[in-house]
């Protein structure tokens, strides 16, 4: 299928890895110039020559912390007028609700609640102007199902969704939408981290941990940054026009409900 977007612009974030890099190198495979940032410039350029070389598409690094206001200056000097964004950021770590601070709740909210909008209303309004816009916001399917231990990423990312919600509808009549991709457990860094922990906390090994985590998904596997990007491409298309302020799961059924 051609998706339509050849010769399109965009913003990923947090790309030099994981489901990041899987987005930024489906919008390179459909012909899109991509340009990427990440914190740590020598991985994000290594990742950008490995799209380039994948795909053959222009791609930009942009070294930056995007939850910085310079940050997110460097990269919207880069691509003043983008079609596409992409808003991702690891999540905080894990730990115990009582003993979070003030200052660990800002640190969760200024990555993955409050960077992402203000990227949002710095590139919104020049896409409705334009007639175009696609706008992926990469949170967690704990805004579905919250997770223990999990409770700043929960909260952050939650916010996240009500903030954009309306924002969505307004915008939809200017060719501009706004979905949020919920990824479960997929084989990232992030997963094996957490896993890790797990594994510390309750004594049990990291494979133990790990093979009971995989029993638990009912496709019997972690998904692929691939497939993820795939998902994520095909939402920035022109097939998707119709799909706006939804909470897609992308989990191997692990979410338990009907809705």
């Amino acid at each position: 299928m051609d998706l339509g977007i050849a010769g399109r612009t965009a913003i990923v974030c947090g790309a030099s890895r994981g489901l990041g890099r899987g987005c930024a190198m489906a919008l390179a495979r459909e012909g899109v110039r991509v340009v990427i940032a990440a914190r740590g410039a020598a991985e994000l350029e290594a990742t950008a020559e490995a799209i380039r070389r994948d795909t053959g598409a222009e791609v930009l690094a942009v070294p930056a912390d995007v939850t910085t206001e310079a940050g997110r200056a460097a990269l919207l000097a880069a691509a003043p007028a983008p079609d596409i964004l992409i808003t991702n950021a690891g999540g905080p770590p894990p730990g115990e609700f009582t003993q979070y601070t003030l200052d660990d709740w800002r640190a969760a909210l200024e990555a993955n609640m409050l960077a992402p909008i203000a990227l949002i209303g710095a590139t919104i309004q020049g896409m409705m102007s334009r007639g175009f816009g696609r706008i992926i916001n990469i949170t967690s399917y704990a805004v579905r199902m919250p997770i223990a231990s999990l409770e700043l990423s929960n909260g952050a990312r939650a916010g996240l969704t009500g903030a954009v919600s309306a924002l969505a509808r307004r915008a939809a009549p200017f060719n501009v939408t706004i979905n949020n991709l919920l990824p479960g457990p997929f084989d990232t860094d992030r997963i094996r981290a957490n896993w890790a922990r797990a594994a510390e906390v309750s004594g049990r090994s990291l494979e133990e941990v790990a093979r009971d985590a995989v029993r638990a998904i009912p496709a019997r596997r972690l998904g692929t940054p691939e497939e993820f990007g795939a998902a994520c491409a095909f939402l920035c298309s022109v097939h998707a026009g119709f799909i706006t302020a939804q909470n897609i799961l992308l989990d191997g059924g692990a979410y338990p409900g009907t809705m």
